[in-house]
C-alpha cells in the first residue's frame, strides 16, 4: 500500500514537471487574463529572460518598458509602464498571462500578443491583396514565455 501511494505521487510529480507544451489556441486564460500553469511545462530561466527582454530581434520590450535591471539597453521605450519592482505586484500567472496576450488584461493595450497565432487583422489584404494566409507563428515560443516570467519575478523592490 505505501509503496503504491509513493509510486502514484512520483508519478503525478513527473507528470507536472515534464507537461507538455501548451498550444497558443490551447492556452487558458483566467478571467482578468492570468494563466496558471506553465506553457512550456518547464521552469523558466531568468537569465535567458533577460536576454529576451532587452533583444531588439526577440521580444524587444525595452521599446516600450524601461527596466532598471537592463540599463545596459540603450533606447528604452516609456510607452508601457515601468516594469521595476513588477514582481511585486503581478503573480506568475499575471504576468505569464500578461507577457502570452496583453488584451486579455487590458482591453485596449498595444502591447503585442507574443504567444497568439490566429486571429490578426492583415491591412495587407486591402492594399496589395498578398497577406499571408492562415495562421502566423507566435513572436515567442513557449519557453521563451517562461524565461521572460521568471525575469520579471526576479524584479523586486524588496
Amino acid at each position: 500500500m505505501r509503496l503504491t501511494a509513493i509510486t502514484v505521487a512520483a508519478t503525478l510529480i513527473a507528470g507536472t514537471a515534464f507537461a507538455g507544451e501548451v498550444a497558443p489556441s490551447d492556452v487558458q486564460f483566467g478571467e482578468y487574463g492570468e494563466v496558471e500553469v506553465s506553457l512550456s511545462g518547464m521552469p523558466g530561466n531568468a537569465a535567458n529572460g533577460a536576454v529576451i527582454m532587452g533583444d531588439k530581434g526577440q521580444g524587444n520590450c525595452v521599446s516600450c518598458h524601461q527596466l532598471s535591471a537592463l540599463a545596459d539597453v540603450p533606447f528604452q521605450g516609456e510607452v508601457g509602464p515601468v516594469l521595476d519592482g513588477i514582481g511585486d505586484v503581478r503573480s506568475e500567472a499575471e504576468l505569464r498571462g500578461i507577457v502570452a496576450n496583453a488584451k486579455k488584461t487590458f482591453e485596449g493595450s498595444v502591447m503585442p500578443a507574443f504567444y497568439k497565432t490566429e486571429g490578426f487583422i492583415r491591412p495587407g489584404d486591402a492594399y496589395t491583396g498578398k497577406a499571408p494566409k492562415g495562421d502566423l507563428p507566435p513572436i515567442l515560443s513557449a519557453q521563451d514565455i517562461e524565461d521572460v516570467v521568471a525575469f520579471l519575478l526576479t524584479l523586486k523592490d524588496s
